[in-house]
């Protein structure tokens, strides 16, 4: 069960993330606050509880601070992916100073990006972040699917970060297709 809302959440953020930022700050906090109750080894139960505390917390944060959206949902979609990239350059032994690094690094880095290029850099950033959470969905929802969630290090490193690409790749097309007029695509250029 957890792996499936894990799953659906992400993939709402990989595909329809875009489309509207309260979906996307709620999905980005609920996979936030998922991916880090899973990397502290919490409860489901507690992760839950985790996740959806950070989706409300982050929503609440967003609408006060509304004029620094952007920037903040960046921020939060890329912790998610900085969170995701740990688990996946580091299958064993997680080393949490090297994972804290990553994450605000990533966020940070995101939080910026996203600020000066809003939209088509929140496409990026959501496609990405519901891709990670749908890799960790796949891998937690079927077993033979797991590594996906803790790849071993070697092919399955390899393979779960082609698979979220790929993943994050539909994502980007889809969310490009469903709204050009938030990313202010011009359709008569692209038929030249």
């Amino acid at each position: 069960m957890s792996g499936i809302a894990i799953l659906l959440v992400g993939a709402v953020l990989c595909f329809a993330g875009v489309g509207s930022l309260h979906v996307a700050v709620l999905a980005s906090g609920f996979g936030l606050g998922w991916l880090l109750a899973e990397l502290l080894s919490l409860s489901l139960g507690t992760t839950f509880l985790f996740a959806a505390t950070g989706a409300v917390v982050v929503w609440v944060a967003t609408t006060l601070i509304f004029k620094f959206a952007a920037f903040f949902i960046g921020i939060i979609a890329g912790a998610v992916v900085g969170a995701k990239l740990s688990r996946v350059l580091q299958p064993e032994d997680v080393n949490w100073i090297l994972s804290g690094i990553v994450i605000v690094a990533l966020a940070v880095a995101c939080g910026f990006v996203a600020d000066r290029y809003r939209a088509r850099a929140l496409l990026w950033l959501t496609a990405l972040g519901g891709a990670s959470m749908v890799l960790t969905g796949l891998g937690m929802a079927i077993g033979s699917l797991s590594f996906l969630d803790q790849p071993n290090e070697g092919v399955q490193q390899f393979f779960a970060s082609l698979v979220w690409v790929a993943i994050a790749a539909a994502g980007w097309l889809t969310q490009r297709r469903l709204f050009p007029e938030k990313l202010r695509i011009d359709d008569s250029r692209a038929r030249r």
